[in-house]
Parts: C-alpha cells; sequence; structure tokens
C-alpha cells in the first residue's frame, strides 16, 4: 500500500510543477500589462493642469 501511496504522490508532484503557458508567455504578458499601464497613466498627464 504504500509503494501504491509514494508512486501516487510522485505523479502528481510531477504534474503541480508543469507551468500551462511556457515561460516567455509570462514574461511578454507582464511587459504588455505594464506598457498599458504606462500608456493610460502618460494619457493622463496633463489632467490636473488644465483649468
Amino acid at each position: 500500500m504504500q509503494a501504491t501511496l509514494i508512486a501516487a504522490a510522485e505523479e502528481t508532484a510531477a504534474h503541480a510543477s508543469e507551468l500551462p503557458f511556457p515561460p516567455v508567455v509570462f514574461g511578454v504578458g507582464a511587459f504588455v500589462g505594464l506598457l498599458a499601464m504606462l500608456l493610460v497613466t502618460y494619457a493622463f498627464r496633463s489632467v490636473g493642469t488644465r483649468h
């Protein structure tokens, strides 16, 4: 019984470390998200000076 539990735990551990996308996708997604926030911030740069 212990061998079965150990085999199941090893199989679960092997599948738990897999990412749903390649690591490059996470980096590109973060870059695009931060760039979008930068553009929104840039768009509102002179709102406080308009009177």
